[in-house]
This record gives C-alpha cells, structure tokens and sequence, in this order.
C-alpha cells in the first residue's frame, strides 16, 4: 500500500535534484515541535515526510504522505504549500496536527511565515521569532467519520534560541474548522518546546554531515465537535507527549526522524494514542 506513493514522491524528489545550485540547510527544524528557521531569499525546498498516530487496534491507526513545496521570498518571508496522501485512516475524530508546519488531514494546506525578530548574542548565536498564519481546503466530501469536510485557518508562533552546540525553541498555534450544514471539527490549540544539541565531534561545517539530537514535547488540546448542530460525545481531548528526534544534514539534503510518547492523555471516549512518528526527507535548492 505505502509503494505507490514512495516511488512517485522518489521520481519528484530524484527530478528536483537536478538543479545545480542549492540553499543552506542550517536553518532546518525539529519534527514535531515549532521552530522559528525560515529560508534565505530565492531558497526552495522540498519535503516528503511520512507521519502517523498509532493506536491499540488497526482501526485505530493514522498514517499518511504529505509532500510539501517551500519558497523563500525575502530574508524573513516564506510560503509552502502541502498535499496528503493518506494511508491509513482512523475512524475516530482527528486531534490536533502531527507536524507544526504540516496538517494531518486529508487538506491542502498553504502557510506563510514571517520571521519578524532576530538578533546576534554572541559569535555562531541569534535569537529568533516567527510568525506562522495559514489556510486549509479539504480534499473530500467528508472525514472518516461521516462529518462534512470544512475548511480552516491556522496560526502559531515560535520563538527561541540557536547556536553551534544548543537549541531551545518554544512555539504555540491555533486552528479553526469552519462549520458546514451543523458540522464543524473542533478547534485546536497545542504548544511546544524543543531542545536540541550538537556534539562537539559533530560540529562540522558544509559540505560535511551535520548531526543534531532533538527532545521535544508537544501538547495539544481540541474541542469537542459538532454533527448535524450536536455537540459530539466521542470527540476532543488534551494530550501530553515526549520524545527524541534527530536531524542529520548532508549539502542540499536533509533527513530527520522522532517518535513521541504520551506522559498524559484524555480522550474522551476515543482510543489512547499509544506513539506517534515522523520521517521527513528534504531537499534544499535555488531558483534559477
């Protein structure tokens, strides 16, 4: 089931490539958690991540391919633009967003991003925050359980703290469903805090491998939803998780993978989330 997919992303992935010239990678972010990094101006990037939330039973499982285009406007602007390819789909209301810049529905999801503060502390230091403000259009009728489909608006912000040896970054965000005919997905807010930190041994400069560890913690709270104007029982929730992840950059490519725990979760009625992961595969370029 997942071949298909792959084997189309690999084909664009492998296309791209062919440009020669390419943008640095050292802005890149954590999986999970919110990040202030945009691109420099004339940057692209191109990202394939598989991501999910597995729970106790197969019915329980969310999975999917989300293919998503960056571009770098100026210094501090940028704009991407996503498309799913689900795999698997939980018959049970969704909760929150499995990446920060990536919506875990069946949408097509625009974002950009304003990096409006940065400043130096020091030699290889700045600190940074960014503004995230975006669109969803869903690409069916209706999710998988029976509500209609509505469009949404999303905005964050991250905030934080970058240098050669230690990362910290603190982000929040909030996305509302629009309600169609008595249906409405509930709201969702989460928050997260990333650390991360480079070895000395792997404090390495381009064009030689970059490897950088990561301990993120997201939480996540969503409102109950509504179908046909009835506030739905088996719906919303709040959610704690915790977990590593790593980011490992070679010249134009990026590859970064983590898992996520719960330490504390209330479902509602719905099945406990047992992990949730992420594998995102990037590549950096310039526009001509």
């Amino acid at each position: 089931m997942l071949r298909s997919p792959i084997v189309a992303a690999c084909i664009v992935i492998a296309a791209t490539a062919t440009t020669p010239r390419f943008a640095a990678a050292s802005g890149h972010g954590p999986v999970f958690g919110g990040a202030p990094p945009t691109l420099g101006k004339g940057g692209w990037q191109l990202d394939q991540a598989w991501m999910g939330r597995l729970g106790k039973g197969r019915s329980d499982d969310e999975q999917m391919l989300r293919t998503m285009l960056s571009l770098g406007i100026t210094e501090d602007l940028q704009i991407s633009a996503s498309l799913p390819i689900t795999l698997d789909s939980g018959i049970y209301m969704p909760r929150g967003r499995v990446m920060a810049m990536m919506s875990s529905n069946q949408d097509f999801e625009t974002i950009m991003g304003w990096r409006f503060q940065r400043s130096a502390v020091g030699a290889g230091s700045r600190l940074e925050s960014t503004l995230f403000v975006g669109a969803t259009v869903p690409m069916q009728e209706f999710r998988s359980d029976g509500m209609l489909a509505t469009p949404s608006v999303h905005a964050s912000v991250a905030s934080g703290f970058a240098s050669r040896r230690h990362y910290f970054w603190v982000g929040g965000g909030y996305q509302y469903y629009t309600e169609r005919e008595g249906d409405q997905m509930g709201d969702s807010f989460y928050y997260s805090a990333v650390y991360g930190y480079r070895p000395p041994f792997l404090r390495t400069d381009y064009p030689k491998p970059d490897l950088r560890f990561f301990v993120e913690a997201v939480g996540e709270h969503t409102a109950r939803g509504l179908h046909h104007g009835f506030e739905m029982v088996v719906s919303g929730g709040d959610s704690i998780l915790v977990g590593p992840s790593a980011l490992l950059l070679y010249k134009q490519y990026g590859l970064e993978a983590g898992l996520l725990f719960p330490v504390y979760q209330q479902t509602n009625l719905q099945p406990d989330e047992k992990f949730r992961f992420g594998v995102n595969f990037t590549y950096f370029f310039w526009r001509k």
